[in-house]
């Protein structure tokens, strides 16, 4: 068995995902991508500047994945917001996880701490958008079998005519529950205890590196919502591009008192350049 963790370069002006309605569609092309190249999906997570995956395939089938993957949200943002090219260039990071020494352990507990890192929750399990309610729950969902639907309602929630497996099951949120496709039984053997995978949660380098540090605990999406009704508030204006030097200064100090936003936070929903918000911080 071939493992491999891919990670994407980290937007730094911009975002993937501007709503949830965005990370439903991303969840639903996941499990396309995954049933197209026949990909054991380990685990995922889909942050608002960047994506994880843990597949288990060839490398090259890996990076056909995360290339088809983007592609196809890629179109789905042009669609939307008349985004063109939004996700070109934008490079992935491609690395073997070997099985022995508890690669394997770290590396789920990585991709899962994400969102804790990030303090948008306490648990991965509290996270929807990937894999962290998926291992060690027992929870019900009212599901619907993908089969059980038109081809023209399914393709209407799942944004793409493109096969599925017809007995994987859309959940409450719109998508298709990652369970139906996600490795589960390896990786709850591979943990063998809920205890245990807390243990590799709780230690995961991802979260002893943001322990100390303060973070943004309010969600990228609620930041970039507040900016543009804060631009009409405060402002008068349409958009953060409509605003003066002296405005943008004011929405940067603004998001931070309001939202305690940090620079990185800040140049993500906002597109001001991070040294221009981290100067302007420091101004404060």
């Amino acid at each position: 068995m071939k493992f491999f963790l891919l990670s994407t370069d980290h937007l730094q002006t911009k975002l993937w995902f501007g709503d949830d309605a965005d990370y439903a569609v991303a969840m639903n092309y996941v499990a396309i991508t995954a049933y197209r190249y026949s990909v054991n999906v380990v685990a995922f997570i889909l942050m608002s500047n960047h994506v994880h995956f843990i597949l288990e395939c060839e490398k090259e089938t890996a990076a056909d994945f995360v290339s088809f993957f983007k592609e196809m949200y890629g179109l789905y943002r042009r669609k939307r917001y008349g985004d063109t090219q939004y996700l070109r260039g934008l490079l992935v990071d491609i690395q073997n996880v070997p099985l022995e020494n508890e690669s394997m352990e770290r590396a789920i507990a990585y991709v899962q701490s994400n969102s804790v890192a990030a303090r948008l929750c306490t648990h991965p399990s509290g996270y929807p958008w990937g894999t962290g309610n998926v291992f060690f729950d027992s929870t019900f969902y009212e599901v619907h079998p993908v089969g059980s639907l038109s081809a023209r309602k399914r393709a209407s929630i799942m944004h793409s005519k493109l096969p599925v497996n017809p007995g994987w099951s859309l959940g409450p949120g719109g998508f298709i529950l990652p369970k139906c496709y996600v490795t589960t039984s390896f990786v709850e053997g591979l943990f063998r205890t809920p205890s245990r995978y807390q243990y590799f949660l709780d230690n995961s380098s991802k979260v002893r590196k943001t322990r100390e540090q303060v973070s943004p605990s309010f969600s990228d999406q609620l930041v970039l919502t507040a900016s543009l009704n804060l631009c009409h508030s405060l402002f008068r204006a349409n958009s953060i591009d409509d605003l003066s030097p002296s405005q943008t200064a004011e929405l940067v100090k603004q998001l931070k008192r309001r939202f305690s936003s940090d620079a990185a936070q800040i140049s993500r929903t906002t597109g001001v350049a991070y040294s221009e918000a981290l100067r302007i911080l420091e101004s404060i």
